[in-house]
């Protein structure tokens, strides 16, 4: 059975590059799914789901994303792939909760998503069960995720914006699609939504009831004072400006996302964070 297995993942693959594989790697950090689909255990595997993440509506636990037929996703095809980033929509046709950072990820283009999958496809299944959430009450149904759907979700792709250069935008892609740093960053209202207008703003209840940092222009609540070269560092190795290190949420952060960044995709990170309405103005 385990050599059957392999065999299905292989040939659903069999359509991506060397290339396709080892793009998908890097954009697999550069969207964070290793930190969130990864247990918090030492000897935890890679993707196979576990990560606890608590919020005010409870507790969701990250599933297994390696390419397991039974408890991961092997026998998912790409279009199911593409849904569930785009729409956030499970193969069989059920809503994911907002904790699934779709509403970022809608914006990817589309071959960046399938590279994800390409090198996702490529790694060894793990047989792991996924944990059921430990949610409030009236949470109990994926009925309540349709509905937030279609109160707070419109489904869109990143368009780049011709009045800023190509560096710009593509700091505006990796900051708010790829990377979604406003899923922590930015406050959201009473029924989980985030607050667009309050982009990066900061969050007093972030995931796990941590209070989540204003990472705008802001001289005084946010990091306006920092330099480029400051802000480039930091998200390189997770180093403040006053020679601190990072601690918290933003470690993992640091070593499996922003710190595998290419120089050039860091700066452009960089220039889109100078570049966003400071908060309070």
């Amino acid at each position: 059975m385990k050599y059957r297995v392999g065999w299905i993942v292989a040939l659903l693959a069999v359509s991506a590059t060397a290339a396709d594989i080892e793009r998908g790697e890097y954009l697999l950090h550069a969207a964070g799914c290793s930190g969130c689909h990864t247990a918090d255990e030492d000897d935890a595997l890679p993707l196979a789901g576990g990560h606890a993440l608590e919020t005010p509506f409870g507790t969701f636990f990250t599933p297994n994303i390696t390419p397991d037929i039974e408890t991961g996703i092997g026998a998912w095809s790409d279009e199911d792939f593409v849904t569930a980033l785009w729409h956030g929509t499970a193969p069989d046709g059920s809503s994911y909760y907002p904790s699934f950072p779709y509403t970022s990820y809608t914006g990817m283009q589309r071959e960046d998503v399938l590279d994800i999958k390409a090198y996702i496809f490529s790694l060894d299944p793990v047989r792991q069960e996924n944990r059921e959430h430990d949610l409030e009450w009236y949470l109990f149904t994926r009925l309540a995720a349709w509905g937030w759907q279609l109160l707070n979700f419109s489904p869109e792709r990143f368009a780049a914006d011709g009045e800023h250069d190509d560096e710009w935008n593509r700091g505006a892609y990796l900051v708010r699609h790829l990377g979604h740093c406003g899923e922590c960053h930015s406050p959201r209202n009473a029924l989980g939504k985030v607050l667009i207008e309050q982009e990066l703003a900061g969050n007093r209840e972030g995931p796990n009831g941590k209070k989540v940092p204003d990472i705008t222009p802001n001289r005084d609540a946010g990091i306006g004072r920092w330099s480029l070269s400051e802000i480039e560092f930091f998200l390189e190795i997770g180093m403040l400006p006053d020679g601190d290190f990072t601690g918290g949420a933003m470690s993992p952060v640091i070593d499996d996302n922003t710190g595998l960044l290419t120089a050039s995709d860091r700066r452009a990170i960089v220039l889109y964070l100078q570049s966003v309405r400071p908060s309070g103005t």
